[in-house]
């Protein structure tokens, strides 16, 4: 079993770190821990008042900006007003099953807010990133399947689990393929993913929900680990010496619960064909492309 926990995570002093959905749940505890060990940390939040009051609990370098991953204009304000250089990137925020909605630009609520949203900060931000992007799956992505023929579910009915679990195949996809582009052109920074098991976390919420979705959620809530726990993974994915493309989840059974590890992952999301065709029309649907032509990215020395 893994003995990794949240003190060992290194020093991380004259780092700036964002974190996605820092407000609450897996997001808030990984930015607690990372600003307590030196981190300047941006919470990157859909809601101010909710962000200011996470970020008035933790001890440390915080900022808070408003982000929301539904609005591709709200990405791109956000990353322009973000001019500094980031040491890490950690793209955490998401929502699970809510009855069918689209965001700003269109796509479906999942689809579009935890994948497309965060492909487009991605490669709006990689110019200023020195370090690691660490990207948010889940054991979802086990079930899932990329209808590239109707990935915002504009023709068939839809199926909240399945969106949720096509939204996780694609963060995989989203980061195999931003490696394989960041070696490609030299760069040291590295794409890395993590999932937490299953943590007890708000990630399945709904303005309006139905009775599916609070039976689904309290069934959730009976077997799942906590947030501290469910954040190592992140944490190890954002800090540890390990390679790009590397998938980091707990090692206990089935991947439930337990201490982080480097972990599997399904065939289909080493599909490298996939990865590419998901990167090329997740460009024309948010309109942003990978902006590295040269080697732009080299970190300082670790101490």
């Amino acid at each position: 079993m893994s003995s990794f926990v949240a003190s060992e995570v290194p020093s991380m002093a004259g780092r700036t770190v964002v974190v996605t959905g820092a407000n609450s749940g897996i997001g808030s505890v990984t930015a607690q821990i990372l600003a307590e060990r030196g981190a300047r940390v941006v919470l990157a939040v859909r809601n101010l008042e909710k962000g200011r009051a996470a970020a008035t609990s933790m001890v440390g370098d915080t900022e808070v900006r408003v982000l929301d991953l539904a609005d591709l204009a709200s990405i791109r304000s956000f990353a322009e007003g973000l001019t500094e250089p980031i040491d890490v990137l950690i793209n955490n925020a998401g929502l699970s099953l809510p009855p069918f909605s689209r965001t700003a630009d269109g796509f479906e609520l999942q689809f579009g807010t935890n994948h497309l949203g965060h492909f487009a900060l991605t490669n709006l931000l990689l110019p200023r990133i020195r370090r690691r992007v660490v990207t948010v799956a889940s054991l979802a992505h086990l079930i899932g399947k990329l209808d590239f023929a109707d990935l915002n579910w504009e023709r068939k009915r839809y199926r909240p689990t399945l969106a949720y679990a096509q939204s996780k195949l694609a963060n995989l996809l989203f980061t195999a393929e931003l490696q394989r582009r960041l070696a490609a052109v030299g760069s040291a920074v590295i794409a890395t993913a993590a999932h937490p098991g299953l943590s007890a976390t708000n990630l399945m919420r709904s303005e309006s929900p139905n009775l599916r979705f609070r039976v689904e959620k309290a069934l959730l809530d009976m077997i799942t680990q906590d947030a501290g726990d469910g954040a190592l993974p992140t944490l190890y994915a954002a800090t540890a010496d390990i390679p790009g493309n590397s998938y980091v989840g707990p090692d206990g059974i089935l991947g439930i619960r337990g201490g982080p590890k480097l972990v599997g992952r399904a065939a289909k999301a080493r599909d490298a064909s996939a990865a590419r065709q998901l990167w090329e029309i997740s460009e024309k649907l948010t309109g942003v492309g990978f902006p590295l032509k040269t080697s732009m990215n080299r970190p300082e020395r670790d101490n």
